[in-house]
């Protein structure tokens, strides 16, 4: 069964109520500034906010006086960068502290990459909620898919509270039907500005929490000033001679800029702000969209290039830290600084522990006064898969926008290179490769690629070493995982840091009229970097044993991870042939989005599942899935054969022919069949096979080029015949 870490997402979420789940220890450490009390940690991401749209890197057009207060209060860093310059990779690699050579989303939903996060991608919530933090997030979250039960929703990642828009697409309505409150939608009345509402709940979110016991993260991300410029009043900028979209985009900066005052103020009068760490950042360079002029404002500064572009412009961002007693009024830091640091940076601040696999380094020592001891970083890394197109930015890239494109920073070297088409594999002398020297050369003119031989060579080299086709993750922190045939839980405690955890336990608590019975140890002395606590609970259960949720609960000498997973009775074997469109699963994993097959579930007759088409000739039943993807069924040793037609089908061809798939069927963990590579120009292979004493059938789907994109499949006629 899917396990859950931390949190329960949707539906799960919604049966037991946030405020019933296990409350982690207060934190025993003292803090990083040795006060003794954690501090509070508030992070609010702009979105598509450009290096030079604040008044503290050089806006003259728009104001932004509580922003410009702040850096002038705290830390206003000169060379930081987004992970992207486009919104969704961008944000994952906030998140997750990897860049996006490695992330598991390195693209928009549009251009057909994968865009969720899976259970093994560790945010910095779930990092701070191991810490004892309280942890909500308030506005875009940009991850599909915009379900409540499932592994990429705010939830399932770490956050305790959720209110805003979990989708990419809807995040662009600022006058939504409704918002997802944690695990469910909620209508808003009719002519609801969602950026205010959004707004007011983050700061409900401070007063709840302000008076402790536990330390806070509140994670702020508005959608603002992403296009469409719409905003109910364009207040000061109404007399300017602007176009309409003009007037409402400044307007949507200086919101945002009367958001983060908002913050700022509500911390000072609930007497907190002292023990709050402020950073204000954006997600990447200015837009040009809906009519938006970015050059009337300004909005790159010095910089080349806009959203879309890997030049300075696209990726270069304000970020600004502000902590009263703890930075220094009126700093500067030109530490280049990418925010996937985010996640190591408010770890060391936390105490917190941060996995030993992500790319981000900590820039706590430049929050604390001591820059020369924060770590550099070697090279900085961007990837970019964009199919969106816009005229300023395709201008920047010599009409080449849709095309694949890398960009690195090594010291004063800026390099932005084009593959010849979508291709990353095409070989480096295919490639268009531009070298710029960031010191004497920030806006980028000059191209000195042909002068520099040797540091195109080694910046090549860089480019290909930072990027993996998969990045398996290293286990962190606590999962639970019940088998229902055997009657079992499964939990594992992986320490994935740098650090032993000393006095690891783990314990399993069940409701009444059940036992747990661990049948090996529970609790080691020290858990070592890499290593991992693993138990198996044996269960006894009632008569009748029903849907049930079992909790999780582990704790080390500093840290507290709570997991969550669901038992859930076999369905019952089928009793005559079926098709696995009208039977229900026992558990269903998808690479992206819901498992496409008859809605119900089985709770509707046959010849209502999802037509498939392979070839011009379509079949009635089937069921669609993304690469990578499992799909159990129980058997019961009732069938007797399988029988299906698996392949790329018509549609997803169509869409592209960079599809290429495995599919697999196993039988009670024993694989029964492999097809070769599956792609929409072979066609669909037919699969007939004995299934006789089989309890559980696994279909599985598996990427086959080292490419998810494109890789949706489809299980045509999947049928069993009973003995």
């Amino acid at each position: 069964m899917p396990s859950r870490r931390h949190f329960l997402a949707g539906s799960a979420a919604a049966a037991v109520g946030l405020a019933a789940l296990p409350q982690l220890a207060s934190p025993a450490a003292a803090s990083a500034d040795g006060t003794g009390a954690l501090p509070h940690l508030v992070v609010i991401l702009a979105d598509d906010l450009g290096y030079g749209e604040l008044g503290a890197y050089g806006q003259k057009l728009i104001s932004t006086p509580r922003i410009d207060r702040l850096a002038a209060e705290g830390l206003r860093f000169t060379d930081a960068y987004a992970a992207a310059a486009v919104c969704a990779p961008s944000r994952a690699a906030l998140l997750t502290g990897l860049h996006t050579g490695h992330a598991a989303v390195r693209a928009n939903p549009s251009s057909g990459g994968q865009g969720s996060l899976g259970a093994g991608d560790t945010t910095f919530a779930e990092v701070l909620r191991a810490r004892g933090y309280r942890t909500g997030l308030f506005g875009k979250w940009g991850f599909g898919p915009e379900l409540g039960d499932q592994p990429s929703h705010p939830g399932a990642r770490g956050f305790e509270e959720f209110y805003g828009y979990i989708d990419h697409t809807h995040a662009h309505e600022y006058y939504p039907a409704y918002l997802w409150h944690n695990g469910a939608k909620e209508t808003v009345p009719t002519g609801t500005f969602a950026p205010a509402v959004i707004a007011d709940r983050a700061l409900d979110f401070i007063d709840t929490h302000a008076a402790g016991p536990d330390p806070f993260l509140l994670f702020l991300a508005p959608n603002l000033p992403h296009a469409p410029s719409d905003i109910p009043d364009v207040g000061p900028y109404a007399s300017q001679s602007w176009t309409q979209a003009n007037k409402a985009h400044a307007a949507q900066v200086s919101l945002v800029d009367q958001q983060v005052g908002a913050v700022v103020d509500r911390l000072r009068a609930r007497g907190i702000a002292d023990r709050t760490v402020v950073l204000i950042a954006s997600d990447n360079g200015p837009h040009e969209e809906g009519g938006v002029n970015p050059d009337l404002f300004d909005s790159n500064g010095p910089l080349r290039g806009y959203k879309r572009n890997l030049y300075e412009g696209g990726v270069r961002i304000p970020l600004i830290a502000w902590a009263p007693g703890r930075i220094a009024a009126g700093t500067t830091s030109s530490r280049p600084t990418p925010l996937y640091d985010v996640l190591p940076t408010l770890a060391e601040l936390a105490g917190a522990p941060a996995p030993s696999d992500i790319d981000g380094l900590s820039a706590a020592p430049v929050l604390n006064g001591a820059a020369a001891l924060a770590p550099l970083h070697g090279h900085l890394y961007w990837y970019r898969d964009e199919q969106g197109v816009t005229s300023r930015a395709n201008t920047q890239d010599g009409g080449r926008a849709t095309r694949i494109a890398e960009a690195i920073r090594k010291d004063q070297w800026k390099a932005v290179r084009f593959a010849p088409a979508r291709d990353r594999t095409a070989a480096d002398s295919q490639w268009a490769f531009e070298l710029y020297n960031l010191t004497t050369d920030l806006g980028e003119q000059q191209d000195v690629a042909a002068k520099n031989p040797s540091v195109v060579a080694s910046l090549t080299a860089l480019l290909r070493a930072s990027w993996s086709d998969t990045y398996p993750r290293r286990a962190w922190g606590l999962t639970a995982v019940t088998d229902a045939t055997a009657l079992t839980v499964t939990t594992r405690l992986s320490n994935g840091t740098s650090r032993p955890w000393p006095d690891a336990r783990v314990a399993l608590r069940v409701p009444a009229g059940w036992t747990a019975t661990p049948a090996g140890p529970a609790a080691t002395d020290s858990l070592a970097p890499g290593a991992e606590l693993a138990t198996t609970w044996n269960l006894t259960a009632p008569p009748s044993a029903a849907e049930t949720l079992f909790t999780a609960d582990s704790t080390t000498s500093d840290f507290r991870f709570t997991a969550a997973t669901r038992f859930v009775p076999l369905p019952a074997p089928p009793t005559e042939d079926s098709y696995l469109s009208d039977l229900p699963w026992v558990s269903a994993t998808n690479g992206w989005g819901p498992v496409e097959l008859d809605s119900s579930n089985g709770k509707k007759a046959a010849g209502d599942g999802t037509p498939i088409a392979f070839g011009g000739v379509t079949y009635a039943k089937g069921l669609g899935v993304h690469a990578p993807s499992e799909i159990v069924y129980h058997l019961g040793g009732r069938a007797d054969r399988f029988t299906a037609l698996v392949g790329i089908d018509d549609f997803s061809t169509k869409q592209s022919s960079a599809g290429a798939t495995r599919a697999i069927v196993r039988g009670d963990g024993r694989t029964l069949f492999t097809s070769p590579t599956l792609k929409g120009a072979t066609g669909p292979v037919p699969i007939d096979i004995d299934v006789r004493g089989i309890r559980l059938l696994h279909l599985v789907v598996e990427d086959a080029n080292a490419n998810s994109a494109f890789d949706h499949t489809s299980w045509a006629q999947a049928r069993v015949t009973v003995v």
